[in-house]
């Protein structure tokens, strides 16, 4: 992405939307590694006075473009902000990240068509299709099968990837820059709490926080997949 952290609110920097507002702390950690907020600062997570708060806030923390939390409206704010980057004919890119849960409200629906409509090829949305949402599986919660299938019919330009293959999500991206007319998007299959043995696969981790045994225990899991990968 083409962003300046000495200059957050460039007019011509690429933008990002997490929709998924409660993957906050996949953010800041983003945010921090990128220049835009003090590492050290990641630790006062959801604490009393802490500008990181549980969902993303727009009006605190540099870089974060859209306050997200309330599930489904990220894909029409991010639709605005491309199509304003169409009008002012700025080069910006607009990114979003959508839960598969999420994707079963009405809202994104309409924004999907919204975005066709408008031709925003300016436009990549990140699908995280883990299957699993707060309460349960996804299939289970409201029947979502072949997500790609259903964009493909509202006319995105659709891939499917390894969500956990920075590679492939780099290609994708540079396959959505090449897509002219319509805007991409990009079904990233992925395991909740992937790199955490009991976390993978189980939705009571959604949302709840690890004891500090379970931390400790998860931090060792995803060190030793660091270390590996060295």
């Amino acid at each position: 992405m083409r962003v300046d952290p000495e200059n957050p609110k460039w007019p011509d920097r690429d933008k990002f939307v997490m929709s998924k507002g409660h993957a906050a702390p996949a953010l800041y950690a983003t945010l921090a590694e990128a220049g835009f907020i003090p590492r050290e600062e990641l630790l006062t997570l959801r604490k009393f006075g802490s500008r990181l708060q549980g969902h993303p806030s727009m009006n605190h923390v540099p870089g974060v473009e859209m306050s997200t939390g309330s599930l489904g409206q990220g894909l029409s704010a991010a639709n605005g902000m491309a199509l304003a980057a169409k009008l002012d004919k700025r080069p910006t890119r607009v990114y979003v990240i959508i839960g598969d849960g999420e994707a079963q409200e009405g809202q994104v629906w309409e924004a999907s068509m919204t975005s066709v409509h408008q031709k925003l090829d300016n436009l990549m949305v990140f699908l995280d299709y883990n299957g699993l949402q707060i309460d349960g599986s996804v299939v289970d919660v409201k029947s979502f099968t072949d997500p790609a299938a259903r964009w493909r019919a509202f006319g995105w330009h659709v891939l499917e990837i390894d969500g956990h293959d920075v590679q492939a999500i780099h290609s994708a991206c540079e396959e959505a820059k090449a897509t002219s007319g319509r805007p991409t998007l990009a079904v990233a299959h992925t395991v909740k709490g992937k790199g955490v043995s009991f976390m993978e696969n189980v939705a009571d981790w959604h949302g709840k926080a690890p004891s500090k045994e379970q931390a400790e225990e998860a931090i060792k899991h995803i060190e030793a997949l660091l270390d590996s990968a060295l």
